[in-house]
């Protein structure tokens, strides 16, 4: 199946505002069931996929790109050495924490990894670390500057 261009996509269901609750049944209820006790790290390497699917120049893209999925606001720290934390906020976060406690942000941890590395050409994971304000996530980007890719 052809996949259209990620500016037709945005253009197309920018203007539909409906409900976060379907993506939630499906991110809570339907894929844990699915995916099981591997869902965690499955989540990371679809979030990559999905990088790969639709590569950002830069973190102001990969901002706006969380706003629109619908994956919260996208805050970067300071980039340090070989790392570069990233907090995300906003109701859909907060109402997560606030209706699940404990919430898992793979796939945006997975997406963020895969498009770092891509623009920096350098091997990237990122890790999720625990939340230092209510109803905030946390990542930290990680890259190898002597593990460069092709």
């Amino acid at each position: 199946m052809r996949q259209p261009s990620l500016e037709k996509q945005y253009e197309t269901f920018r203007s539909i505002t409906q409900s976060a609750f379907g993506a939630e049944l499906l991110r809570h209820s339907l894929l844990p069931e699915l995916l099981g006790k591997n869902a965690p790290s499955l989540l990371y390497w679809a979030g990559r996929q999905l990088a790969r699917r639709y590569p950002l120049r830069d973190l102001e893209q990969i901002a706006a790109f969380f706003e629109e999925a619908g994956w919260g606001t996208l805050t970067a720290g300071e980039e340090r050495n070989d790392e570069l934390p990233i907090e995300l906020s906003g109701s859909i976060i907060a109402a997560r924490f606030s209706l699940y406690g404990s919430c898992s942000f793979q796939l945006e941890a997975g997406f963020l990894a895969e498009q770092i590395e891509q623009q920096k050409r350098l091997v990237t994971e990122a890790v999720e670390l625990p939340a230092k304000r209510a109803g905030q996530a946390r990542i930290l980007v990680k890259w190898d500057r002597k593990q460069p890719i092709e």
